[in-house]
């Protein structure tokens, strides 16, 4: 059956023939049935939904073969939808009869289903957009987004003009192809900053912040190109009636605006992205993007116009501009010259957004095929190189290299000690809080405390950094704060004029936590940040809880951070509820027993430093053990960290209680460590990661968690039994640049 399809393309119309089969094959009758059938009228693939289903898997397949050879070079996993699309359309790979791919009735219902996922895409980033942060955009945010988005729509236009004299300036259908050339889409950056792991880093604020200034101004300029476009159509008058209606034109506008609607974050917006982003994102998306690749036809090249080829000029055009702008906006702002360069290809990355807008208008008949074609290239090649440029020339770990050594052992003696406490869940607040009443501050040993609570990124996509000392917890978003902050208060006014705080909430995603706690740590110049384990146990032994997000966490901030660091494990093992002293309360300890283990190292002497600063509380008892190999057989630190280790013993020799014990190998420390582990409340230990000696040789092989070190992890298993907690305790690494 044969039906007339009328196209509108400008102000004219073509015609053309879509071929129907009736009845429809789509649920074939079973593979065996088909083999068995003599005559064989027809072949599996005839019927949709199997061949549905195997085109879908071949999609999968190519995909994830093309991303395991490209993922190398840090290529997002959208490159290798688009180019598996574009491996399928090259001539002679396969029979058309047995790929099944390039049919009509095939690409009908792929299209369908791709642009089904497409629409939801563009509604879930809606949802995860915050409209009102444009708003809260610093001036060099707000002027980058603009700029970048009017310049290069001006430059295209005049592009346009000396190709076509005769033109008006804003002739209808040159202006909307110049905004889809010119157009920002946040989305797409907040995508590549996220692949790239930079989306907390500096730059990546400035570039979404910039993203989305830029989206709405594209989403206003857009809005009016489609009016401009009916006006040309349909006349000023019946345009300006049908205002109103503009969104029909293209549903996916209604879609993207819908999700604005919807409120960002927890409980609905996180709600909705968490449901439906498994299933767009890992499914229909990609057969969209595949599809958007199959699509393209090179032989369409042949048949190329006048037309196409200064449109394709007026394209690139606007990007090499959109980067000149935004590299000199960047270095206006005097921004290093790599950074300025990194933000400028972030500007101009295009996507599956852009993909989306350039096959609607080739459906609409707006672009021709080898247009559609030419954009369809330039897209790819623009998010092939993006993100390999960006990865070379910006590393946010680069301000990490810290010359200046924070250590607590490189502090004044009665100079304030910084410290930074990291707060995941509410339990970690009294963990917390305890262990700095045993640090006993003082006038003369101030405390300056800062406090940071780290909530995962659900439902939005923009990274937000409170600080509560500029701003009261009024609004929804920070009542998650309200109970860490009346905690912290409370703890500040008990230890008036001894101890300064300042709490922060950062809401971010869980893999890119980190950024937040090192900017911190190097903004106030804090010497010790205190970090929670991620096993929790009850009062009988058995474990609470367990968060693998928590020690992932916690092993990039040993790589990565600025100062020192310590791990508290909190209540390992049948512990009563009254672990650290509370001195809040009326009552408390005669006696508070720590013990600190000693065997050499910077780690060690760290931990050393840190418990001088303790043994100033007179109901502290504090013990200092050295375990000496009996044996020097096998032990690998040098002359110079003997020195330093002698040093430092012979500083705490007269002030603490001081013991050496001589074990031979790591069994005979840990029969030593079970003998004594309920005596105690706290446990210091050096991390002494990759250090080998006699006194622990044999116990590396049973560690499971190397984050804490052997030691640290001895004293956390099931073996011991007491009522002790255990601070780990690592110095500021000294990286390379």
């Amino acid at each position: 059956m044969a039906l007339r399809n009328l196209a509108p393309n400008r102000t004219h119309w073509y015609t053309g023939e879509v071929c129907l089969k009736f009845p429809p094959k789509i649920v074939s009758p079973g593979l065996p049935a088909l083999l068995l059938d003599k005559r064989r009228k027809s072949d599996f693939v005839d019927y949709s939904a199997p061949r549905l289903q195997i085109q879908t898997l071949l999609f999968y397949v190519l995909t994830q073969v093309t991303h395991i050879l490209l993922k190398n070079m840090g290529l997002p996993l959208f490159v290798s939808q688009i180019l598996a699309g574009l491996i399928l359309r090259v001539p002679n790979v396969g029979d058309y009869r047995y790929f099944f791919i390039r049919s009509d009735d095939s690409i009908l219902v792929l299209g369908a289903m791709g642009g089904f996922g497409y629409l939801f895409f563009l509604f879930l980033s809606g949802v995860k957009m915050d409209v009102s942060l444009t708003f809260k955009s610093g001036k060099k945010a707000v002027y980058i987004g603009f700029l970048t988005v009017l310049v290069p729509l001006l430059d295209c236009l005049i592009t346009n003009k000396m190709f076509y004299p005769k033109d008006y300036f804003f002739n209808t259908n040159k202006f909307f192809l110049a905004v889809s050339y010119a157009g920002t889409s946040f989305p797409i950056i907040h995508n590549l900053l996220s692949e790239l792991k930079i989306l907390n880093s500096e730059l990546g604020r400035l570039g979404l912040s910039a993203a989305l200034v830029g989206d709405m101004v594209t989403l206003v300029l857009t809005i009016c190109s489609l009016w401009m476009k009916e006006r040309g159509e349909v006349g000023t008058k019946r345009a300006l009636q049908d205002i109103t209606k503009q969104f029909h034109l293209h549903a996916k506008f209604s879609s993207f605006i819908l999700g604005l609607v919807v409120p960002d974050g927890p409980p609905l917006g996180s709600t909705l992205v968490e449901k439906l982003d498994p299933i767009i994102s890992g499914f229909f998306l990609p057969i969209f993007a595949t599809t958007c690749g199959i699509r393209v036809d090179p032989s369409s090249f042949k048949k190329d116009s006048p037309f196409r080829i200064n449109q394709s000029i007026g394209a690139v055009v606007t990007v090499v501009v959109k980067f000149g702008v935004s590299l000199a906006l960047a270095m206006f702002c005097k921004m290093p010259m790599r950074d300025s360069l990194a933000l400028a290809f972030v500007m101009i990355s295009k996507g599956i957004v852009e993909i989306g807008y350039y096959s609607n208008m080739s459906d609409s008949m707006v672009i021709s095929k080898p247009h559609y074609a030419f954009l369809i290239y330039m897209s790819t090649f623009i998010a092939i190189i993006v993100p390999i440029l960006v990865k070379w020339l910006y590393d946010p770990s680069r301000k990490y290299l810290c010359f200046q050594k924070r250590t607590i052992m490189n502090s004044k003696p009665n100079q304030e000690l910084r410290v930074l406490g990291c707060v995941h869940i509410p339990g970690h607040v009294n963990s917390i809080i305890n262990l700095l009443n045993v640090c006993y501050p003082t006038k003369e040993n101030s405390l300056a405390l800062d406090v940071l609570h780290l909530v995962k990124l659900s439902g939005r996509a923009t990274p937000l950094f409170i600080s509560h000392q500029k701003q009261e917890l009024t609004t929804s978003d920070e009542s998650y704060s309200e109970n860490v902050v009346i905690a912290f208060k409370q703890f500040e006014r008990h230890n008036a004029e001894v101890v300064s705080l300042n709490v922060f909430t950062a809401v971010s995603p869980p893999n890119l936590m980190y950024e937040d706690i090192c900017n911190l740590a190097i903004e106030h110049s804090t010497c010790f940040i205190l970090l929670p384990f991620h096993r929790r146990w009850y009062i009988d032994g058995s474990i609470e809880s367990e968060d693998q997000t928590i020690r992932s966490l916690n092993c990039d901030i040993l790589k990565m951070a600025p100062c020192s660091i310590g791990i508290l494990v909190e209540g390992c093992h049948k512990l009563s509820t009254h672990t650290f002293r509370d001195t809040s309360s009326s009552e408390s300890y005669s006696s508070y027993n720590i013990f600190v283990i000693f065997m050499g190292g910077k780690d060690d002497r760290e931990a050393l430093a840190l418990a001088k600063r303790i043994s100033q509380d007179e109901s502290v008892s504090l013990t200092v053990i050295h375990l000496k190999a009996k044996s020097s057989i096998g032990t690998i630190l040098d002359e110079n960290d003997r020195a330093l280790d002698d040093e430092m013993l012979s500083g705490i020799k007269g002030s603490m209680r001081y013991l050496e014990e001589q074990v031979s190998d790591g069994p005979e420390t840990s029969y030593f460590l079970r003998s004594i582990v309920e005596d105690y409340q706290l446990f210091i230990v050096g991390r002494r990661y990759k250090y080998e000696d006699p006194q622990t040789s044999g116990l590396e092989h049973w560690c499971e968690f190397e984050e804490i070190g052997i030691i640290g992890d001895l004293l956390s298993s099931s073996d011991f039994i007491g009522n002790y907690s255990v601070l780990i305790v690592q110095q500021q690494q000294q990286r390379k640049s």
